[in-house]
């Protein structure tokens, strides 16, 4: 951020709702900049007498005094000094083929006009973090690269450090993706163990002793917490709607794969080093909605076409999501979720890992019950309480 408080930059022709958005970012401590002219907004961010580069930019889609957002949005991604800063678009309007164009530019988010401030906010405080993270990441790693290239007798504790960084980086980003989404931390964890599970049971298996190294299964169960990645980008509206999402929605909820990729991918490439494990993290996030029969998304990538940790990642996360309780649904029990993953054998899921899940299914219930979600809730419950009895909530 510029010097303390986030700068963000407001591109509308409306006065009212451009006023209206300042105010209340203005409230909420971040420093307002307005242009009612996409020609103006970038003018301003050519200009380094202006100030410095926005953080933000709100951007109006449909401007009637010069060219329109999406081609505002367009030059801000052309250029190498904006191409990085997080554009939301403001609308009026709520069509699904709209808001695929809008992501297909480079936008990271969708505000329907009239604003809501506490959805504003939030919006700002979740992309603001985001940004924060990936500057990290840029950061971090170059740092680390200039100390390897100048001490290469401490390559082994630098090495280290790198691999903690990205470790607590994983799931920092993980946990951002929840702040958006009804899951739980818990979640996280579940899954990370279930895929570890399925991992050590087949290493003794011909099929995935080859590809199933120490190695690989130590990133495996560290990329793991990256695979809903993608959901930071899909609006609240389709992400947390309480019940069945139609077709047009569910078009935009599947592309939470290729936004999850995208994001990991142009971490890296902004680093300018590849990195073993957010190339397995990227491949998660990616194929872990692909199906064993052709038939899932975003590639239709069917059988060993599917890379091997998006496999076992699709037993796990079905699994999970089927035992717990979500906004649109109730838990199902663990003999429910079991005949449903046996029931997707040779269809959704590998054969070979379907049944190495029935092997372990007993391990897999002692890991959801080790993780249980009530224990997080009544441990936060408990926590209020103890807060409000001694005046502190």
């Amino acid at each position: 951020m510029n010097g303390g408080a986030a700068r963000i930059l407001i591109v509308d022709d409306d006065p009212v709702v451009a006023g209206m958005l300042g105010v209340t970012l203005s409230a909420a401590g971040y420093q307002v900049v307005e242009a009612n002219s996409g020609e103006e907004a970038l003018a301003l961010l050519a200009d380094p007498d202006k100030g410095p580069l926005p953080d933000i930019v709100f951007l109006d889609v449909e401007m009637w005094n010069g060219i329109d957002g999406f081609e505002v949005c367009r030059q801000l991604k052309a250029g190498p000094a904006t191409r990085h800063i997080p554009v939301i678009f403001l609308t009026a309007r709520s069509d699904a083929a709209y808001e695929q164009l809008g992501f297909a530019l480079g936008a990271v988010d969708y505000i329907t006009k009239p604003i809501s401030p506490p959805i504003v906010n939030a919006r700002v405080r979740t992309h603001l973090a985001l940004k924060a993270a990936a500057d990290f990441l840029q950061d971090r790693n170059a740092y680390l690269e200039q100390e390897v290239a100048r001490r290469t007798e401490e390559v082994r504790h630098r090495t280290e450090d790198l691999r903690i960084s990205q470790e607590v980086t994983m799931v920092a980003l993980a946990s951002l993706a929840e702040t958006r989404d009804n899951e739980t931390g818990n979640h996280i964890l579940r899954t990370q163990h279930y895929v570890l599970a399925l991992a050590k049971h087949l290493r003794g298996h011909e099929r995935f002793a080859a590809a199933l190294r120490e190695e690989f299964v130590d990133r495996l169960f560290k990329a793991a917490p990256l695979h809903d990645i993608g959901k930071v980008g899909i609006p609240d509206r389709i992400l947390l709607k309480p019940g069945r999402l139609d077709a047009g929605e569910f078009e935009i909820m599947k592309t939470h794969t290729t936004l999850g990729r995208d994001a990991i991918r142009n971490a890296q490439r902004r680093v300018g080093v590849r990195v073993p494990l957010l190339d397995t993290a990227e491949e998660i996030a990616l194929s872990h909605q692909e199906k064993w029969d052709g038939s899932g998304y975003p590639q239709g990538l069917a059988g060993e076409a599917i890379p091997l940790s998006a496999r076992l990642m699709a037993v796990a996360d079905v699994y999970d999501a089927l035992i717990s309780r979500r906004v649109y649904k109730a838990p199902l029990s663990h003999e429910q979720a079991t005949e449903i993953i046996v029931a997707g054998r040779s269809r959704h899921f590998d054969p070979d890992i379907a049944d190495a899940f029935v092997v372990l299914q007993a391990e897999f219930h002692l890991i959801s019950t080790r993780f249980d979600d009530r224990d997080e809730q009544l441990v936060e419950l408990e926590a209020r309480a103890r807060r409000a009895a001694s005046g502190a909530d």
